[in-house]
């Protein structure tokens, strides 16, 4: 399996090459006498290598999303690294090859060429085909050639190394044999209704005693006590004038906004070619399966493939179908930038215009809001000055148009002042002893703040929490008594072998595995159902009360189930996967660390810049 598995991934790297590296990238725009990126032993990384690995791993990702991927955010990413770290693997493993005497011979590289394809015609492998795929892609067919003489090499090798690794059958039996282990049992939770008596109202004795045993429960948290002097916006903004010419103007620069075009709201999904997209559309149109579902098939989510709202123009050549269609109706194969697609049109949305007068109230407001704003920053210096001079917070709002206030704050105060998060931190980070300070808001306002005393936290009085008391002790009382009640419960119903009178109603549940679920129990409540013996009762503790489980049966996995048996093979598929690639991780790694490996990075921000 581990050589079939090397065998595929030549394969894979092949198609790649073709799909990807020989799609109309050229020769990259690369010039000067810079040929290589880097050294691996005996072995380079040209720059040709490095920029079609590159170009590659961008256009797959825009093929995946169907957006544009800006190569600064491909570098945010780290795909520039990873493409680098993985080219040196590759070349280790091609370095070692060498070492070891291990090549591909003429006549197994021309069966693998012979065989894509790509390269063929109706009556097979065709000359011209190759020659023109490696013209479009920049390559010679001594250079394509190499690349895939290597590949098969590092194939043999990989296979070497990992061919003797066996399925671990032993460990996968043993995993589906726990997995396919199943349960059968009754339970009930209970409720106040079956306690043998009603709860008692509480003494003023015993929410006084619940009081003082749980004072951290009835706790007021850190105050600050805060004096504080600000200015916003809003507070000024009926006393800013606006003339209409700037009223007119701000309309105009918006006139975007308020007449808009007619749009639709769109999802584009994006395929290789035409045939795939009319392939996917036949399926579509027979029933076969539903848009949604198209999509997860092509490992995407509908935000992937979501336009928003967009107008004709905006799709270029599919703008004319995709807007005479109906909402609902998917259209295509149409050109996009990112070749055929299939739209769907999800919404039509009118043309909207919103009139100057209409618009007006609105434009005033946030005119006003912005030159309230300026005015705030115009005087901020002077503020600033004004403490610096050794004003108080007092002082600031009696000589400036800063208004003063004062809150007691703790980590929960979200009202007045404390709604704006630079005060919120302001607060918490300042001591007594510092001095003000202007800071700015949100929404463009100014503040300073002194800390006039800090209370630590303190228990609140027992007369003004003793509602919070009482629900609290009737909660603890409650879970106490459903707990010693589902103890005796139990007792009867293991006694019993059934549920007994005094039980609630009982829920059956009959051959339930590790996996699966129980509504309205407790996370770990099937854990604890497969550590009883059969014909035991236990108590299992919920947020609120108790729940008294009785185990009825025990069934081992059937050895005879066919799911049974697919799910330990493919746990040993698994697991040998696994331990395969670990083994290679740990030989290429290995070898990397034997491997004198050499990258130059002025060759490689000098490709990188071909990118920008």
């Amino acid at each position: 399996m581990a050589k079939q598995a090397a065998k595929k991934t030549a394969t894979w790297v092949i198609l790649g090459l073709l799909f990807f590296g020989l799609i109309g990238f050229g020769a990259t725009n690369l010039s000067g006498n810079v040929s290589r990126v880097g050294t691996v032993g005996e072995t380079e990384i040209t720059t040709q290598e490095y920029a079609r690995e590159l170009n590659q791993q961008i256009r797959a990702l825009e093929q995946q999303t169907g957006q544009a991927l800006p190569f600064a955010q491909a570098v945010q990413m780290g795909i520039d690294r990873a493409v680098l770290q993985r080219l040196v693997g590759t070349h280790v493993l091609d370095n070692e090859a060498a070492e070891m005497g291990l090549s591909a011979g003429d006549e197994r590289v021309a069966e693998e060429i012979q065989a894509i394809p790509q390269f063929g015609g109706t009556s097979g492998f065709d000359r011209q085909a190759y020659a023109f795929a490696l013209d479009r892609a920049g390559m010679t067919e001594a250079e394509f050639e190499a690349g895939l003489r290597d590949e098969l090499a590092r194939t043999l090798l990989q296979g070497a190394v990992v061919a003797a690794i066996p399925e671990p059958q032993a460990y996968a039996d043993a995993v589906a044999a726990f997995l396919g282990e199943t349960r059968s049992f009754l339970w009930a939770e209970l409720t106040e209704e079956d306690l043998a008596e009603p709860l008692p109202e509480p003494t003023e004795e015993q929410l006084q005693s619940f009081y003082e045993e749980n004072t951290d429960r009835f706790q007021r948290p850190e105050r600050r006590e805060i004096t504080y002097a600000a200015l916003t916006p809003d507070m000024i903004v009926d006393e800013v004038e606006v003339d209409e010419e700037a009223l007119e103007e701000l309309y105009q620069e918006r006139i975007d906004d308020y007449v808009r075009p007619e749009r639709r709201l769109v999802e584009r999904l994006v395929f290789e070619d035409d045939s795939a997209a009319q392939q996917a559309l036949d399926r579509l149109e027979e029933g076969e399966l539903d848009f949604d579902t198209l999509v997860t098939e092509r490992g995407l989510n509908l935000a992937n493939i979501d336009l928003g709202d967009v107008t004709e123009d905006d799709l270029g050549e599919a703008g004319a179908d995709v807007f005479a269609a109906e909402t609902g109706d998917v259209v295509g194969p149409l050109p996009s930038e990112f070749g055929p697609a299939l739209f769907r049109v999800n919404a039509v949305l009118p043309a909207q215009e919103t009139t100057f007068e209409e618009a007006r109230t609105d434009l005033r407001e946030e005119l006003a809001a912005e030159r309230a704003r300026r005015v705030i920053e115009s005087e901020e210096a002077g503020m600033t000055d004004l403490l610096a001079g050794g004003a108080t917070v007092e002082d600031l709002a009696e000589q400036t148009a800063l208004e003063l206030g004062t809150i007691s704050y703790d980590a929960e105060t979200t009202e007045g002042i404390a709604a704006y998060a630079a005060f919120r931190q302001a607060a918490e980070n300042t001591a007594p002893e510092d001095f003000p300070e202007i800071t700015a808001l949100e929404d463009g306002g100014v503040f300073a703040l002194r800390v006039d005393a800090i209370r630590p936290p303190e228990a609140i009085p027992f007369d003004e929490t003793r509602d919070a008391v009482a629900e609290a002790w009737r909660q603890a009382e409650l879970k106490g008594r459903l707990m010693a009640r589902a103890e005796e419960l139990a007792t009867e119903v293991e006694e019993a072998g059934d549920f007994t009178a005094d039980m609630p109603a009982a829920n059956t549940e009959t051959g339930l595995d590790r996996r699966g679920f129980v509504p309205n129990t407790p996370p770990a409540f099937l854990t604890e159902v497969f550590e009883m013996e059969e014909g035991e009762a236990r108590v299992v503790e919920t947020g609120a009360g108790a729940i008294v489980v009785l185990l009825t049966g025990v069934s081992e996995a059937d050895p005879e189930d066919e799911t049974l048996s697919e799910e330990a093979q493919r746990l040993a598929q698994q697991a040998q996967a696994g331990i395969t690639q670990d083994i290679f991780d740990i030989y290429t790694g290995s070898l990397q660390m034997r491997t004198d490996v050499q990258i130059d990075q002025q060759a490689v921000n000098a490709v990188n810049s071909t990118f920008r």
